[in-house]
């Protein structure tokens, strides 16, 4: 069987900050299932402050070994854990306190499986995945009480193997599933606060995610349907910045038929927040290249559905979503 590696040895000055903020961290032991950007980003954040964080790796697994780090390249000095506890599967990571779902949406299948085995009696799950539906899938499998749902507002890639690289930190906005915040919701924004990441709680976990799609729709969608441009042409571009205000409104129209208010400077803002990004390639825009699968249903598929049934005209969302199905069914075809 293969073994993950032990927490490292930390250095004199790694200990006291440990032992400083051991008494504020209510989820000590942390699994992260997925460790592309968005969970190696998050689960570095919260083992650099003190967290006994397990990554489950997969393509990335021996060259991390070999390496004996893994590297969050968020400012001129990039920050690095050494001797990470990494490890190939779910089994040998053990229950833990916390796991942190970054997985993508296309990878859904597998989750039973990776899952079960970290969870003991009181084990919460945070998803971080995009769109929505994704709460639903995992209090369906694993029991609403767990899920708490997580949306990260931020620009990571990743890099080269274990490594991340967040081009805007951006903010976390966390959510019960099941009903209003509970202590464990809070508890859990100060600790990843403590670490760097900026947290709040928001009161709707249903809203937050509406106001996710505000960006996620456009500029997701856009960059692929533009034709695999980066964030920063969406911007400058003014048809295309165009489309994505209308884009923007369809989501504000359709979160309102369904109880959810999202402002118009919300709108404006997005446009403030996108453009120090620079030539940003969004995940979907990166898997659409690579040739995987793209999340089209969680972000696209699933908020038109539920925004029609509501009785909101869509129509350039419903487009785009039409358009983004035909070139992923027709990826490297002539065109």
């Amino acid at each position: 069987m293969v073994q993950g590696l032990p927490p490292h040895p930390r250095r004199e000055h790694d200990i006291r900050h440990h032992q400083l903020t051991r008494l504020n961290t209510p989820f000590q032991k942390i699994g992260i299932v997925g460790s592309g950007s968005i969970g190696l980003y998050h689960g570095l954040r919260l083992a650099l402050a003190g967290a006994d964080v397990r990554f489950l790796l997969r393509s990335d697994l021996d060259a991390v070994r070999s390496r004996g780090t893994l590297r969050l390249v968020a400012s001129a000095k990039p920050s690095e854990l050494r001797n990470p506890a990494v490890f190939a599967t779910p089994a040998e990571i053990g229950p833990v306190d916390l796991v942190i779902i970054g997985l993508k949406t296309t990878s859904n299948g597998a989750l039973p499986s990776l899952v079960q085995p970290l969870l003991g009696p009181d084990t919460a799950i945070l998803t971080l995945q995009n769109g929505l539906g994704s709460e639903d899938h995992l209090a369906s499998l694993f029991g609403p009480q767990r899920v708490i749902g997580g949306l990260a507002f931020i620009a990571t890639n990743r890099t080269a193997p274990g490594e991340v690289t967040c081009f805007q930190p951006g903010s976390l906005t966390l959510g019960e599933f099941s009903g209003p915040p509970s202590p464990r919701t809070h508890a859990l924004a100060g600790q990843l606060n403590e670490a760097g990441v900026k947290t709040r709680v928001a009161e709707s976990l249903d809203s937050a995610r509406w106001h996710k799609l505000v960006w996620n729709v456009p500029f997701n969608g856009l960059t692929i349907a533009a034709g695999c441009v980066p964030t920063n042409i969406i911007c400058s571009d003014p048809a295309l910045a165009a489309e994505a205000r209308a884009l923007m409104v369809d989501i504000q129209r359709g979160a309102a038929a369904l109880g959810h208010s999202i402002a118009d400077d919300f709108l404006r803002k997005q446009f403030d927040v996108t453009p120090p990004m620079g030539a940003y390639r969004p995940s979907s825009l990166v898997d659409f290249l690579a040739g995987r699968d793209v999340e089209i249903e969680p972000i696209w598929g699933e908020p038109l559905r539920r925004a029609q049934a509501a009785g909101a005209g869509v129509p350039r969302l419903a487009l785009l979503y039409s358009l983004l199905q035909s070139m992923v069914a027709h990826r490297g075809q002539p065109t």
